[in-house]
C-alpha cells in the first residue's frame, strides 16, 4: 500500500524541525530559579564542620549556667546546639534549664526522640547538666537568660507549659513534633521569655493540632503554618520568615541579618557572645 508521495530530488524542502528543539530558554531558567533554595541548602550543608565521631564528642558543661552556689536568684535559660550526625547540617537541638531562687541545682527540660518508638517518654528531665555541650566541640548558644525578680513566677508558668505540651510521647524529626516544637510551644505559652528561636530550629513552626495560625515563638508576632511544611511568620523579635518544607528563609529587621537554612543568621549577632 502506498504511503503517499515522497521527494528525494534537489527541490525537496527541508524537514520541519522538531518543535521540542526550539523550546524557549526561559523554561530552563525557571527550573533553575525553582532549585535555588535547594542549591543554597546544599551550599550551607557543605560549609558545616561536624564532629566525625559523635560518640567521642564533648558532653561536658559549657560553663554558661551560673553556679547555683554563687547565684541565689532564680534563673531561666534556653539553649540551642547543633544536632547529632547528618541532621547537624540543617538543625539545632534546643532545651530549657531553670533554677528557682535559693535552689541548689537546675532542672533541665527537653524533648528527645531516642527510645520513643520503644515506649520512652519524649519529654526528658535532667538527662544531663543545664548547659552541657550537645555532642560537639562548639559551645551551645544561649538564647534566653532571665534572672532575678519575677523569674520564679515565670518558672511556674514554664513548668505548667511543660506539663501541657500536647506531644509528651510522640517524636518526629521532620516536620515535627520534635525538640524545637517543644521549646517553641513553651515560648508561645510564656511570651515573657521573648524566645527568638534560630532559623536552624527545624520543627519550631509545627503548630500543635495542625492549627493554621498561632503566635510566633517569641510571642511578639503571628505565623501561618501548613502542618510545619510551609508558612510565613512576622514578629518583632523574629522579623519576617518564610518556611519552605520546614526550612527557614528570612530577614531580621530588629538586629539586621539574613536567615538561611543550615547557615543560620548572616549579619548582626542575635545576642552578644557570653
Amino acid at each position: 500500500m502506498s504511503r503517499g508521495p515522497t521527494s528525494t530530488g534537489s527541490n525537496a524542502q527541508p524537514a520541519e524541525p522538531d518543535r521540542r528543539d526550539r523550546a524557549p530558554a526561559s523554561g530552563s531558567r525557571a527550573r533553575l530559579r525553582g532549585l535555588t533554595p535547594f542549591i543554597l541548602l546544599l551550599a550551607a550543608c557543605s560549609t558545616l564542620a561536624r564532629d566525625p565521631n559523635w560518640r567521642e564528642a564533648r558532653r561536658d558543661s559549657s560553663q554558661l549556667a551560673p553556679d547555683p552556689a554563687e547565684t541565689p536568684e532564680a534563673v531561666i535559660q534556653v539553649y540551642a546546639a547543633r544536632t547529632v550526625g547528618w541532621k547537624g547540617a540543617l538543625g539545632v537541638h534546643t532545651w530549657i534549664s531553670l533554677k528557682r531562687a535559693g535552689a541548689a541545682a537546675y532542672t533541665r527540660y527537653e524533648v528527645i526522640g531516642w527510645g520513643v518508638d520503644r515506649g520512652a517518654p519524649a519529654v526528658r528531665v535532667n538527662r544531663t547538666g543545664p548547659d552541657n555541650h550537645w555532642f560537639g566541640r562548639r559551645r551551645p548558644d544561649l538564647l534566653v537568660d532571665l534572672r532575678g525578680e519575677g523569674v520564679d513566677a515565670l518558672i511556674d508558668r514554664v513548668e505548667m507549659a511543660v506539663r501541657d505540651y500536647p506531644y509528651p510521647s510522640s517524636y518526629r524529626t521532620w516536620p515535627g513534633p520534635n525538640s524545637n516544637t517543644f521549646t517553641a510551644f513553651v515560648g508561645r505559652t510564656v511570651p515573657e521569655l521573648r524566645l527568638d528561636l534560630p532559623p536552624t530550629a527545624v520543627g519550631k513552626d509545627f503548630l500543635p493540632g495542625g492549627a493554621p495560625i498561632g503566635l510566633a515563638p517569641s510571642g511578639t508576632g503571628l505565623q501561618l503554618s501548613l502542618l510545619g511544611l510551609a508558612g510565613v511568620l512576622v514578629g518583632w523579635e523574629e522579623g519576617v520568615e518564610i518556611n519552605l518544607l520546614g526550612l527557614t528563609f528570612g530577614l531580621d529587621w530588629n538586629r539586621p541579618a539574613l536567615k538561611l537554612p543550615g547557615l543560620g543568621r548572616l549579619g548582626v549577632p542575635d545576642r552578644p557572645a557570653p
